[in-house]
């Protein structure tokens, strides 16, 4: 579809990285032009612009939001989600921004982080809860989608446990990793959507113990580890363990993961 310049641009806050990039173009399909929030500017082409800025260290920001409508909030990370939420609220109010989508994570509501512990482990989920709290408090119209974890993570974490001789996993933990590009395919119907506030959460097809995720990423990767079970205190751990961070009755995705690790994983041949 030809892109209608008659539209504002669409921002993406976190354009470039693992759901942006796949978002991105769905708006551009769409026939909606795109400016990127970045750290670092990328080339711009005729439908898409990028603005430099930075939302945790709150600069560039203002420019950013600049005569937009609508923002999609992506740029997250394991730390600091709170401000990075409340730098752009800030900014897109005073700009008046009609509508901010985000994207949060399935517990974040349910999951407790109150001790170093828990903040050490499970600290993304306090920082997607603070993330959602400043938005929903902006006085801007928001949407708030929650996944659970994306494949992407789940074979990053497997990847780095897979460098130990002998892999420790977490006693109970339980994880339903949906495809990224299916997250995308919905926030960008939500970003084209008029305000719904806190929609049903997506999720993987199927529920998985970590043993089983980290078992499945050996055999694709032709290696073999010891794995022993080891148990996480605190309150995080016990709600991850009762399932807060499962959403089973809305299984909507359709990549598994085992279908995921075929096409993103090779054996190394000769390697254990």
């Amino acid at each position: 579809m030809p892109t209608n310049n008659s539209y504002p641009p669409i921002l993406v806050t976190g354009g470039t990285g693992t759901l942006g990039r796949l978002l991105v173009p769905r708006l551009l399909a769409a026939g909606r032009p795109v400016r990127i929030l970045t750290r670092h500017a990328g080339p711009a082409t005729e439908n898409v612009e990028y603005a430099v800025g930075d939302l945790e260290a709150d600069t560039g920001v203002d420019a950013a939001v600049a005569g937009i409508d609508t923002v999609v909030h992506c740029a997250g990370s394991a730390k600091h989600d709170g401000a990075k939420a409340r730098s752009l609220v800030r900014a897109a109010a005073k700009a008046g921004v009609k509508h901010i989508v985000y994207i949060s994570v399935v517990g974040a509501d349910r999951v407790p982080v109150v001790s170093r512990i828990d903040r050490g482990a499970f600290g993304y989920f306090a920082g997607k809860r603070e993330g959602e709290l400043a938005i929903e408090q902006s006085g801007i119209p928001w949407t708030t989608l929650r996944a659970t974890q994306f494949h992407d993570l789940a074979l990053l974490t497997a990847s780095a446990l897979a460098k130990f001789p002998m892999i420790p996993v977490p006693s109970g933990a339980r994880f339903q990793p949906v495809d990224a590009a299916e997250v995308a395919d919905r926030l960008a119907e939500l970003a084209l959507g008029d305000p719904a506030g806190l929609v049903p959460d997506v999720a993987g097809p199927r529920i998985y113990p970590m043993g089983d995720l980290i078992r499945s990423y050996l055999r694709a990767v032709g290696k073999r580890r010891l794995m022993f079970p080891v148990r996480v205190p605190g309150g995080a751990s016990r709600a991850i363990s009762a399932g807060a961070n499962l959403a089973p009755d809305h299984a909507t995705g359709k990549v598994t993961w085992e279908e995921f690790l075929a096409v993103h994983v090779t054996a190394p041949s000769g390697r254990r």
